[in-house]
């Protein structure tokens, strides 16, 4: 793995805190989409060649996915999977499940943060990131949850956040 001066943490929000929920093909999601790739890639030209993804449902996945993407033009940068616990994805619908494990398995590296689910492991796994990383991109308009949670850690640890609103203003 690379050092943490060119690693680079995500943080965001689940469907339920987005105005179009689950509904990925709503004109809202594919411009947040679009503006997540651009802050990836504003990323790696910045010399970020390392990737953190909590792999939590919505934004989480966007991300990883959108890594995967840019890799196709910078081959040179990784992605990790910031697992929370072995169990984070079992209790989800199946073809969420199957997207999960579609991605992990398509990631660099792998961290399972703890052996298993505790009330405080989501936030040892978003943590674990902003530790490892020298910037965080948070999809992040100010609503509590632990998405605001991760960037006011990243701000007490120094760590610059590049913020992309849900939706646009």
């Amino acid at each position: 793995m690379r050092g943490r001066q060119t690693a680079c943490a995500f943080t965001g929000y689940r469907p339920e805190k987005l105005p179009w929920l689950e509904d990925e093909g709503d004109p809202r999601c594919a411009d947040l989409k679009r503006r997540l790739r651009a802050a990836v890639e504003d990323a790696c030209r910045q010399e970020m060649e390392h990737f953190l993804c909590g792999m939590a449902r919505g934004c989480d996945l966007y991300f990883g996915e959108l890594v995967l993407e840019v890799k196709r033009d910078w081959p040179d940068i990784t992605l990790e999977a910031a697992v929370p616990c072995p169990t984070q994805a079992d209790a989800w619908p199946a073809e969420e499940r199957a997207r999960w494990q579609r991605l992990l398995e398509n990631c660099d590296y792998e961290t399972m943060v703890q052996n298993q689910y505790s009330p405080g492991c989501m936030m040892r796994r978003n943590r674990y990131m902003v530790d490892h990383a020298s910037l965080l991109i948070a999809v992040y308009d100010g609503q509590s949850g632990g998405t605001r949670s991760t960037v006011e850690y990243a701000l007490r640890r120094g760590v610059p956040v590049v913020y992309v609103p849900p939706v646009e203003e």
